[in-house]
Formats: structure tokens, C-alpha cells, sequence
């Protein structure tokens, strides 16, 4: 089974905690990151002045965070396809930090 390889190219800020990102096969999608930022890594992200100094990394060229988070650009790509599963473990890391 072959995994196909995505770039993001560039992305903006179209309202809090979300992104339209735009990705080297010509796609965009808008996503609502607000449902994840819970846990270790993104959890700080809640934090909008943080979560608004994200940046494309040129090297490995997906979406970074200064404190180190990040998602697969793959991930990204096809976002609706993963949203569901990624605010269930969301809630699960939540609920074990209460």
C-alpha cells in the first residue's frame, strides 16, 4: 500500500484556531483546530497568542508550533477523515487531566 506524501505550501489565519492550509497537489482545507488542543503538546496551543505563531517548516514542510507541536502533513490533508479521531483522544487526554 503506497501513503501518499503532502507539502503544505502556505496557510492563513481565517478566525481563532483556524487555518486554511494549501498543499503542494493544489488542495485547501480549512480546519478547526480548537476540537484537539488538549494534552501535553497541544494543549498549550489554547493559548491563541501562541497558537498564532505557527509556521510552515520548510525541511519537513507541515505546519510547527514554537513549542515543538506539530501534525502530519498527510494528516492535515485529509483532516476531515481524521478530525473525529483526533477530538476523541482529545477529550480522553481532558478528562484524565481533571
Amino acid at each position: 500500500m503506497r501513503h501518499p506524501i503532502y507539502r503544505v505550501c502556505s496557510f492563513r489565519i481565517v478566525g481563532d484556531y483556524m487555518l486554511s492550509v494549501t498543499f503542494d497537489d493544489g488542495t485547501e482545507q480549512i480546519i478547526d483546530f480548537r476540537p484537539v488542543l488538549a494534552g501535553k503538546l497541544f494543549g498549550p496551543l489554547r493559548d491563541l497568542t501562541l497558537f498564532n505563531q505557527v509556521q510552515v517548516d520548510r525541511e519537513v514542510h507541515t505546519l510547527v508550533w514554537p513549542n515543538g507541536a506539530d501534525f502530519d502533513p498527510a494528516t492535515l490533508h485529509d483532516w476531515p477523515d481524521h478530525a473525529d479521531a483526533l477530538a476523541a483522544v482529545a477529550r480522553k487526554w481532558k478528562r484524565q487531566s481533571a
